[in-house]
């Protein structure tokens, strides 16, 4: 069968299969499963996807997965980032845009505690909204800012997906991590910059209110006391590895059973947030871990069969140069993520693009950060952007999802603007990566 053929038969059913429902997980299974007995030698083809897919989830370098997973799910159950929200927010000064440039830093500093994007949104916009509400903030400014921000987790360590992409693109799970500190804190730069330049220009988006003053004592007792561990935790996550002290599973390891010790010693760990915690833990990997088996098979299938040396001949073949390829590839991603989760996208684009990246011989741990980024981008593109949803769950009753929508276009900007940049200067994702050798 030609290649072209075949690339269409197996890419045809998976749509066919996403359009009417079928979850991401079961579809790749189905398709997995046509395509041994068509390609694989039908039986022993079956036999031989059993053998991949055991093979696949025993990978090591997925075992930091469902302890960062863990990590933030203790952290959002047992509440301990909401204390650390009020000592940061009481260093904030009259600044225009002040609650949304306090979403932006909290959605860092949950980045740096959970791997969980929809979590992150899901905290910020029940705490902050409300009172962004009470206070006559535009809704510009006060969804645009959680959503963007919520999204930081898909870069700032742990990340649950750089692992995982790690793991499908083969390269160094502790570098990708490290790759994501710099995009992700430039791109908060861009959301705080846009919020107060924005915020200043038209007060009104913010109205200004009056705070009461907070004694520096008082505000130091408060960062010692709930930002210091939090610190603490960061610095046995990211410090670790970066050191070279740690590998990525140890410093999970040490996260995790960091983040359970706080909690007890706060005071906010009983049995009813260890099982919550642990039951979020269970249903989120399992159904990550079923699309990365089956999104593994379906590279594998795609190499026996041809296809994926006739899209490398084809591309290569095209008067195309290597930036441009990049640049298409990323418009793709783009398209696909305005109507599937981040996941499903880079799982179903990963097997076709990853021999084509290869073969122009780009630096696959900067490619799969770019990747990265637009993974983020994804949660916020209409129409089906899952932070779209998750911030119109927490919303006030009277937004609309066009509210959403706009209040998030500004910040797909700046996510825009840190993928040029990191693609025109790949540095930005590879100078810490290059310092942990």
């Amino acid at each position: 069968m030609d290649w072209s053929l075949t690339l269409t038969l197996l890419l045809g059913l998976m749509a066919l299969l996403m359009l009417i429902g079928t979850p991401v997980a079961v579809a790749f299974l189905i398709v997995d499963v046509i395509g041994a007995i068509l390609f694989l030698g039908g039986e022993m083809g079956i036999i031989q996807i059993i053998l991949n897919m055991k093979e696949s989830l025993t990978s090591f370098s997925l075992l930091p997965v469902p302890l960062f997973i863990l990590m933030g799910e203790v952290m959002f159950h047992s509440k301990l980032g909401f204390k650390a929200i009020d000592a940061t927010d009481q260093w904030i000064g009259k600044i225009p845009g002040r609650l949304s440039l306090l979403s932006i830093i909290g959605g860092a500093l949950f980045s740096t505690m959970s791997g969980s994007t929809l979590a992150t949104t899901s905290i910020l916009g029940s705490l902050l909204v409300p009172d962004m509400e009470k206070r006559g903030y535009h809704k510009s400014m006060s969804l645009g800012p959680i959503m963007g921000s919520g999204g930081l987790s898909m870069l700032i360590p742990p990340s649950a997906l750089a692992i995982l992409l790690a793991a499908l693109n083969q390269i160094s799970v502790g570098g990708l991590l490290i790759a994501g500190i710099l995009p992700g804190f430039l791109m908060a730069f861009l959301y705080g910059s846009y919020v107060v330049i924005r915020c200043h220009l038209q007060p009104h988006l913010a109205p200004p209110y009056q705070q009461e003053p907070v004694p520096v004592l008082d505000r130091i007792k408060g960062s010692i006391i709930h930002i210091f561990p939090i610190g603490l935790i960061i610095f046995l996550v990211i410090g670790l590895i970066f050191l070279g002290v740690a590998t990525p599973s140890e410093a999970a390891a040490l996260g995790s059973m960091g983040t359970i010790l706080i909690a007890i010693v706060y005071g906010q760990m009983n049995f009813a947030v260890m099982k919550a915690s642990i039951m979020g833990t269970l249903k989120i990997t399992s159904m990550m871990f079923m699309i990365i088996t089956g999104s593994m098979i379906f590279s594998q299938i795609l190499a026996f069969s041809g296809a994926s040396a006739g899209i490398i001949e084809t591309v290569i073949g095209l008067d195309l140069s290597p930036i441009m390829v990049l640049i298409a590839m990323q418009c793709v991603l783009l398209f696909l993520g305005c109507f599937m989760d981040n996941l499903s996208m880079v799982m179903i684009a990963i097997p076709i693009f990853l021999p084509v990246v290869e073969a122009l011989h780009f630096n696959t741990l900067w490619f799969a950060l770019i990747m990265l980024i637009n993974m983020e981008m994804a949660n916020t593109t209409p129409p089906f952007g899952l932070l779209l949803f998750v911030m119109k769950g927490v919303a006030p009753k009277n937004t609309t999802m066009i509210d959403v929508y706009k209040a998030g276009i500004p910040f797909l900007m700046c996510d825009a603007v840190v993928m040029i940049l990191v693609m025109v200067f790949p540095q930005i994702a590879l100078y810490l990566p290059e310092l942990m050798k």
